[in-house]
């Protein structure tokens, strides 16, 4: 069995920014220690939740670095260094490495696109230019292109290719690279309505937006199913499942950090394109947080 970087549930980490649309770093530094604190298995950086798109290559590469530094080795940081430009997917992995980072997030390629011949090539040559496990990032919805089965079949043969984010929301995708890869590719479910099917179906967590706002429940929801007690797993799902829907009532991650500041929490705003949700979908949040007990 190849490496696993974690099991459970990390959480793909918002990164906050300040009046100005700098980054926060204290504010990343305090999100990262309560995240830990609070029971979180992994923390995934700069990926699609953390806005990565919009961040410049030098507060890209701080962000990992301040991440790695305050967790201390307590939890795995799995830095996103994916990019539809292969060499400079290459270039922020080894810096992520250098860094000290765990593992390796690679988002497929997006807008250029590219044939599933050209997505072995691509995530070939970036394993090839690190010693990190790297997890692939199945979401057709943000990329306009998909990671067929027999390609997952393909790039599971490479030593450092250990796991998948699966967003794609095709669970017989999911079924059907579980029979083909086996133990050679872990699967990690990318939706938060998902985790308890794709659980079911040999994967082995999550990455959450969901555990931005509860990091110790999601972590508990996973124990269970490990633990044996699929029932509580699938309750827990059951239970949470319409604010892990509501986190996703607009574009991902404009509704999870319009909801942590409406908690109090100093996330700043998002960077255009990106903008606040309207009035009609805060009222929505703010009665699901009055739902789940977290405001009055």
């Amino acid at each position: 069995m190849k490496k696993r970087i974690f099991t459970g549930a990390g959480t793909a980490l918002v990164t906050p920014f300040n009046e100005d649309y700098s980054v926060n770093y204290d504010a990343l530094r305090t999100l990262v220690n309560d995240q830990i604190e609070k029971g979180i298995d992994s923390l995934i950086i700069c990926g699609t939740t953390g806005e990565g798109s919009t961040l410049s290559h030098d507060e890209h590469v701080k962000v990992i670095a301040e991440a790695i530094e305050v967790a201390g080795g307590r939890v795995p940081i799995v830095a996103g260094t994916g990019s539809n430009d292969t060499a400079y997917s290459i270039k922020l992995s080894k810096e992520a490495a250098a860094l000290g980072a765990d593992a390796l997030l690679q988002v497929t390629p997006y807008y250029n696109k590219t044939s599933q011949r050209g997505l072995i090539a691509h995530y070939t040559e970036i394993a090839k230019s690190v010693d990190l496990p790297m997890i692939l990032y199945n979401v057709p919805s943000r990329t306009g292109m998909r990671i067929a089965a027999e390609t997952y079949k393909e790039l599971s043969k490479i030593d450092n290719i250990v796991a998948t984010k699966e967003a794609s929301g095709d669970l017989e995708l999911v079924a059907k690279i579980r029979e083909l890869c086996g133990d050679d590719l872990d699967i990690y479910s990318g939706n938060d309505d998902q985790v308890y099917d794709i659980l079911k179906l040999g994967g082995i967590g999550v990455i959450s937006v969901f555990s931005n706002i509860f990091p110790r429940e999601l972590h508990e929801l996973c124990q269970h199913f490990f633990n044996g007690n699929e029932a509580k797993c699938k309750e827990m799902q059951e239970y949470y499942l319409d604010i892990m829907n509501g986190l996703f009532m607009d574009v991902n991650p404009i509704p999870v950090k319009d909801a942590m500041a409406m908690l109090g929490i100093n996330v700043g705003p998002l960077r255009l394109p990106l903008l606040t949700m309207d009035d009609e979908h805060k009222a929505q949040m703010l009665t699901l947080l009055k739902r789940y007990g977290l405001l009055k």
